[in-house]
């Protein structure tokens, strides 16, 4: 038999400890918490609970999975470390791809699972795992509590467990942290020990002690490869710091291209698109087709991850001059296999700041403005095609018809084809200025990167392509749209699909005011696969491409969501686009769908591509 449960570990002992665990991390700085339901997580929910009464903001969760892309995306626009806690078992295996996603994009996430005690483990006992094991190589902290039960530790170590999960969490880089809690069985209080916990535990701050941490190493110099006197060009990837930093790091590289003359070539994803006073150059996907005649750079300026564009990713490998890549925040490796001479991780404006003085002075070079000008004129000319290809002058409106079906009567199919390229146009121009816009992977992002407007104003653009999934996609967009207020997500019907459970998040952003609205362009399946060279348009198919790579499913999104009690609207045109967008974000949350041909898309994207070539073929 396995031996008798530890002395201590009584449930108003389990439940002291979890109110002091918690209320160390809030003295910390934790503000939000995600809780799932579960028997052996009893102590950690009812201390919750308290303290949802004490300034912790809570919300709770059915789905473990859709639970924790919550939480990241909670943590993705301020940076701030977003707890989450389960029940033992299974419940821990449903937070991996959250988690993947969270190491990857550097996203802070504190992981509180509740276990069973040492006892009754590796013995057949219900519901044990080995859920140590299974987030280990993507946090950079794993914590055990007492193997006797969470009851059995002292004040002290849970406050020390607290600050180093505090620590760990926003290192550098940001990301995931696991606490593993034991739990004895004698989960309840009674209501009236409840209230005796209860108002102990409240009765007395807790400050959480300083964490012996080693002392950081002394900061390097400043790598200084590049010549601000000698032509090069800065590329900017996607933006992994937090809403605030934005800024300060956009004038940063305000105050650099004025210095070099360098063109920007602005990721969709980098913040920057829109930035005033920034000179981007927006076009390079299509610049850069097969045939270009763009010369190597020949000096480098990487800012961030590298973007999606396969064609920049290769421009890029044939540099051969000096380079360096600055992260914000992150050491790690963010080449993508394309090398580089230096690396900085602690951002472009502490990078000018550790500079020389006589570094910055001055002004660009002739060679460098006629680069520049170069690069400048070739993205004019790609915009005023684009305007041409995708944006007719006006869209054929029925007079009697606003272009957008509230699902009262069945679509005409023929009536409401969009191309995608023109829906991301179209959308980038219609979104108000300052409303953040959440990317979808697959798709969605790349349409973006290639064909959103240059001249649509700034917003905050969000997309999560450290592990690039589609697993969380509107979970981790209701997130966002909790922490900024509102938010759109424009995705596909497929990654929406991936999770169906995150429209259960509408009760909880109307509790907050939050507004989400969800544009779906539903291809009939996995329209990236269009993309490829899998399929080969004019040639017979060797395999069953249907069935093995796009994946149609007999989906009605709009009855979907109507079954979580979501409004949706089919939108037929792009003129009808911005009132369906005003009428969304009227709501809590709401779906707009758009629908798609994604074979005659992927035909549309390549004639587009051919049409651009010879544009950077000009002298």
């Amino acid at each position: 038999m396995p031996p008798s449960p530890a002395a201590g570990c009584s449930a108003e002992a389990n439940l002291r400890a979890a109110l002091t665990l918690l209320r160390s991390l809030q003295a910390l700085g934790l503000r939000r918490l995600v809780l799932c339901p579960g028997s052996r997580s009893a102590p950690l929910a009812v201390a919750a609970g308290v303290l949802g009464q004490q300034g912790l903001d809570l919300y709770t969760a059915v789905d473990e999975r859709s639970a924790a892309f919550l939480a990241v995306g909670l943590g993705r626009g301020d940076g701030r470390p977003t707890a989450l806690v389960t029940t033992s078992g299974t419940a821990v295996a449903n937070l991996l791809p959250a988690v993947v996603e969270a190491d990857s994009g550097a996203v802070p996430l504190l992981l509180l699972t509740a276990d069973r005690p040492a006892r009754l483990k590796h013995c057949g006992a219900n519901q044990t795992v080995n859920q140590e094991a299974f987030l280990a190589p993507c946090c950079r902290l794993f914590c055990e509590g007492d193997p006797a039960g969470l009851g059995a530790m002292e004040p002290a170590a849970l406050r020390r467990m607290a600050s180093e999960a505090w620590t760990a969490c926003l290192g550098a880089p940001h990301g995931p942290v696991h606490c593993n809690l034991p739990i004895e069985e004698l989960l309840h209080v009674d209501a009236s020990a409840l209230a005796a916990v209860g108002a102990l535990a409240m009765a007395a701050p807790i400050c959480p002690p300083a964490v012996a941490l080693p002392a950081p190493a002394p900061t390097a110099a400043a790598p200084d490869p590049l010549d601000p006197d000698q032509p090069g060009v800065v590329v900017a990837g996607p933006w992994r710091g937090t809403t605030a930093d934005l800024a300060p790091h956009a004038e940063a590289l305000i105050r650099w291209q004025r210095r070099s003359g360098w063109p920007v070539l602005a990721d969709g994803l980098s913040g920057l698109r829109g930035w005033p006073g920034l000179d981007l150059i927006h076009s390079y996907d299509l610049l850069l087709a097969e045939g270009h005649a763009l010369p190597p750079a020949t000096q480098l300026l990487r800012l961030g991850p590298m973007p999606s564009s396969r064609r920049l990713q290769q421009w890029l490998a044939s540099a051969s001059g000096p380079s360096l890549l600055i992260s914000q925040n992150d050491p790690r490796r963010l080449d993508a296999g394309v090398p580089v001479g230096a690396r900085w991780p602690a951002g472009l404006l502490a990078w000018l700041a550790a500079l020389p003085p006589q570094r910055l002075a001055g002004l660009p070079s002739s060679a460098s403005l006629s680069l520049a000008q170069r690069w400048m004129q070739l993205d004019r000319q790609v915009q005023s095609q684009l305007d041409r290809e995708l944006l007719p002058a006006a869209d054929a409106v029925d007079g009697d018809h606003d272009g957008v079906d509230d699902g009262a009567s069945p679509p005409d199919p023929l009536q409401e084809l969009l191309q995608e390229p023109a829906i991301a146009r179209a959308l980038s121009l219609a979104l108000p200025a300052g409303l953040p816009l959440m990317l979808a992977s697959s798709s969605p992002v790349r349409d973006w990167e290639s064909f959103a407007a240059a001249d649509a104003p700034q917003r905050p653009v969000f997309g999560f392509r450290g592990a690039s999934g589609i697993d969380g996609t509107l979970s981790l967009a209701a997130g966002l749209a909790i922490s900024a207020g509102r938010l759109v997500l424009l995705t596909g019907d497929l990654a929406l699909l991936h999770d169906a459970n995150g429209w259960l998040w509408r009760q909880q952003l109307q509790a907050h005011g939050a507004h989400l609205c969800v544009l779906v362009v539903d291809n009939g399946g996995g329209g990236i696969f269009e993309q490829l060279p899998i399929r080969v348009a004019g040639e017979p198919e060797p395999l069953d491409f249907e069935r093995l790579f796009a994946m149609p499913q007999v989906i009605d999104h709009p009855a979907l969501a109507a079954g979580y009690g979501v409004p949706s609207r089919r939108v037929r045109d792009l003129a009808a686009l911005g009132p369906a967008l005003a009428w969304g974000l009227q709501q809590p949350l709401a779906l707009l769908e758009l629908r798609s041909d994604r074979r005659a898309d992927a035909a549309w994207r390549r004639e587009l591509r051919r049409r651009m070539a010879p544009l950077s073929a000009l002298p």
